[in-house]
């Protein structure tokens, strides 16, 4: 059987001196991402002690594989009408992870792991035609899902080990097969990622509207709404006022394209899971939140509040020292500061909520003053 032509053509990388944007298809494939993010915020809001493992092992799985998309439309970008056709049908793969995501750990696990099947083999056809050098990866994908479904088969601890397996293996192909031969355009990244994180970072602000919706509109539901509306434009500040844009600069002066690599896998892969992880925990628990302000929060959303915030900021520390950014104390302070809010949830949603905003805004202060100062030294001494 002969391929088609178009398929048969090796694909190089766009050189770092051409503009390589996202296109409005991936913009379209990061909607379905959208719905697999509300999937898995439901999980955690539904039992908090069975739905942080749950989703952990599940984002491992499908952080993973939709990271290997960015990666793919950056090496592979979809101008051709066959790889946009290939991208629609990896879409409705991902639509069948969304939707069999809360029972995946139950009736539904066969659904994910079908759906993920049609996203790895779609994935893994297109980028061949980049890279020989991804074929491990591929092995590894294909090898992660078949564990997913063997996990389908199985009950308790050995279908945790399973799940556990499979993200083990996905994780650790490209450190065993190493970076080189993966070629990738900083902008498209930095672009792709970013948008990830702001869909992300509305979840927190679609359970804001949700659980202000069926209540009725007073003056103080108006201002606990602002509130969680501050720690998500916190969020936003942190990550895309200080880091994405530096991040950038960072990677497209790296003149080895296997030092950039493992930059961006170790910066926008790795020390982005608890970043979004993070951000999920906190749009899980702003639902209560902002439903019950006045009453004390349940230790599940107590503590969902807070361990997020520090995973996103532990996260966003570890990012910034993989791209050789400035990372101060500050965030550090910060991360540990979180937790500390938790008895106040005891006493009411409001104060946590407040204390959460008051120690994000207190960071990103000393951070724009530390940032003023060093300016300022460098003034004096040139």
């Amino acid at each position: 059987m002969r391929l088609p032509r178009w398929y048969r053509e090796r694909v190089e990388p766009v050189p770092d001196d051409e503009d390589l944007r996202v296109s409005t298809l991936e913009l379209f494939f990061d909607l379905v991402f959208v719905f697999t993010v509300t999937q898995l915020t439901h999980v955690v809001s539904h039992d908090y002690r069975t739905g942080f493992p749950q989703t952990f092992l599940m984002f491992g799985v499908i952080w993973w594989i939709y990271a290997g998309y960015a990666w793919l439309t950056n090496a592979v970008p979809p101008r051709r009408p066959a790889r946009r056709i290939l991208l629609l049908v990896a879409m409705a793969g991902w639509l069948i992870v969304a939707m069999a995501v809360p029972d995946a750990f139950g009736g539904t696990g066969v659904w994910f792991s079908v759906g993920m099947l049609i996203v790895v083999l779609v994935h893994g056809a297109m980028y061949l035609q980049s890279t020989r050098a991804f074929v491990p990866v591929f092995i590894a994908n294909v090898t992660g899902v078949g564990l997913t479904f063997g996990a389908d088969f199985t009950h308790g601890a050995l279908k945790y080990a399973l799940w556990l397996a499979a993200v083990a293996i996905m994780w650790l192909s490209p450190v065993i097969a190493g970076q080189a031969g993966f070629r990738l355009h900083a902008g498209h990244i930095s672009e792709r990622h970013g948008l990830v994180v702001i869909i992300t970072i509305g979840e927190s602000v679609v359970a804001v509207g949700a659980a202000a919706g069926g209540a009725h509109l007073s003056a103080r539901l108006v201002l606990i709404g602002v509130l969680g509306l501050c720690l998500a434009a916190c969020l936003w500040w942190a990550y895309f006022t200080r880091d994405l844009e530096r991040a950038e600069e960072t990677l497209a002066g790296c003149a080895d394209t296997a030092v950039r690599t493992g930059k961006i896998l170790w910066g926008f892969f790795f020390w982005h899971v608890p970043i979004l992880l993070g951000i999920v925990a906190i749009a899980a628990a702003m639902g209560s939140a902002i439903a019950h302000a006045e009453a004390p929060l349940g230790p599940g959303p107590r503590w969902a509040l807070s361990a997020g915030l520090t995973a996103f900021l532990v996260g966003s520390m570890l990012f910034r020292r993989v791209m050789n950014l400035h990372h101060g104390w500050t965030r550090a302070a910060a991360a540990v500061a979180a937790p500390c809010t938790v008895p106040l949830g005891q006493i009411a949603a409001a104060w946590q909520l407040s204390a959460l905003v008051a120690i994000l805004l207190a960071m990103l202060i000393a951070e724009d003053v530390g940032t003023s100062r060093r300016r300022d030294q460098v003034v004096t001494f040139e």
